[in-house]
């Protein structure tokens, strides 16, 4: 997430200008972990991360969602949707009533935000919310924590994160729809046939293309343009509905988001494009991981299971600190994917945004890193388990050693505690860049891939 700090049209994923869209449960379909070689006490610092951003506001009241990155991201008290949905799917896949509490907590927040929103009564969720009081850049004061005096969540307007994103509805959902199936409280279930709903009235497309749209800037007005990505989060959503609802209606708008993935699939290749503009012409570059990864763990298509390779072979970096724009200390180095085509070939001459960093083109991308790892771990082919492995083993050593002396809500973190979300800045040829801040989606992505547990099985 690019920390930009004067530019409030940046988003956690502003794919605007190419029409990819935005950016869980268990191998069970539950949340519930399996057996994992992972590191127990690396794991547990990542818990302990995830604590530390839900707890960084105390004085804020008990209904809350945690930030997403450090402060040092520039980003204040900002929590984004899609990071809390993974929390929860990240305290799921961890044994015992205390994980189960915490991710209720989340839970119950997400159905609040929908209940009070200060605009709409809907059922949207906002990209992201304010979850703790500091003063802008501008000099102006944010008081608040997540819920202001009149009882309205407190949405992240200082930085323009208003909207409403398919990707980030169906990955809330998804998360919804977990803690639902875990705990048999029926609220969970409403609140994500609510999005599902939502996302079929609002991202409905008959463009030749098909599938479903980006979704709503802050004002309501749609966004025309598809993404892959946002299409795949709606197969796993779409199919636990319809599981769990048993209506079949939703099994009809599961094929229809599946439709559109497929047209995505580019055979001589072996990966899948972006997404659309105007849902008619494919955008063909950059190709992003996440689409490449989370198409097989949502659809675990054979026929298809090659994206992994290609994400593996052609998004492979290894970041250290010879390399030019790195900041990973000297003797250290980081094996993993970056995010996308675009970032391998990113002017390394000129900064990432105004007012950030110049890019290194062998920055790592941890989140994205974890999908690869558990991808390959789902698919289980000779070899596949022991790259994960190795990948794994490298966001490990990051959450040893990168992003020392940070902090949220203005308190030191655990020690050796939470993943941060970049080696060294990159650019993503989205728009935007990834830093090396302490994040709540990177950590809870590793840990989903350390407990091989699959956030976007649907069925």
């Amino acid at each position: 997430m690019s920390a930009d700090r004067r530019n409030p049209r940046i988003t956690r994923r502003t794919l605007i200008g190419t029409g990819t869209a935005v950016a869980a449960l268990s191998a069970l379909g539950t949340g519930v972990a399996r057996a994992t070689t992972a590191a127990p006490r690396a794991t547990a610092r990542g818990y302990a991360f995830l604590d530390a951003a839900m707890d960084g506001y105390p004085g804020q009241g008990t209904t809350r969602l945690a930030q997403s990155y450090t402060d040092q991201a520039g980003l204040f008290s900002t929590a984004f949707t899609y990071d809390n949905a993974l929390a929860i799917l990240g305290y799921l896949a961890h044994p015992g009533p205390a994980s189960r509490a915490r991710a209720m907590t989340l839970g119950d927040a997400l159905l609040y935000a929908q209940a009070h929103d200060p605009q709409f009564d809907d059922g949207r969720l906002r990209q992201a919310y304010n979850v703790g009081p500091y003063v802008f850049y501008d000099g102006s004061s944010q008081p608040d924590g997540f819920v202001h005096a009149d009882g309205t969540v407190n949405v992240g307007t200082q930085f323009g994160f208003t909207g409403t994103a398919v990707g980030d509805m169906a990955w809330a959902g998804i998360a919804l729809a977990a803690l639902a199936e875990r705990t048999g409280a029926r609220r969970f279930l409403a609140g994500a046939v609510r999005i599902g709903t939502w996302v079929e009235n609002n991202a409905r497309t008959d463009q030749p293309l098909g599938g479903y749209t980006f979704g709503v800037d802050g004002a309501g007005n749609k966004l025309p343009y598809s993404g892959t990505e946002h299409n795949i989060d709606l197969t796993c959503l779409f199919g636990r509905l319809a599981r769990l609802t048993g209506n079949g209606v939703w099994l009809s708008r599961r094929t229809r988001a599946a439709a559109f993935v497929g047209r995505m699939w580019e055979s001589s290749g072996g990966f899948f494009y972006t997404g659309t503009n105007d849902g008619v012409t494919i955008n063909t570059s950059p190709i992003p991981e996440d689409t490449q990864t989370w198409s097989y763990l949502a659809l675990r298509d054979r026929r298809h299971a090659r994206s992994l390779d290609w994400a593996a072979a052609n998004l492979k970096v290894l970041d250290e600190a010879s390399r030019p724009n790195s900041t990973v200390p000297s003797g250290q180095a980081y094996e993993g994917v970056t995010f996308s085509s675009a970032s391998l070939v990113a002017n390394e001459d000129v900064p990432i945004a105004q007012f950030q960093p110049k890019p290194d083109r062998n920055g790592v991308w941890f989140e994205g890193t974890a999908h690869l790892a558990l991808a390959l771990r789902e698919r289980h082919t000779p070899g596949d388990a022991q790259r994960a492995e190795r990948l794994i083993a490298s966001i490990e050593r990051a959450q040893d050693n990168l992003g020392q002396g940070q902090t949220i809500g203005g308190t030191a973190l655990p020690a050796r505690s939470g993943v941060v979300s970049a080696s060294s800045p990159l650019d993503t040829g989205f728009g935007f860049g990834y830093y090396p801040y302490r994040h709540l989606g990177a950590t809870a992505w590793y840990l989903l891939a350390a407990a091989r547990a699959n956030p976007l099985r649907g069925l």
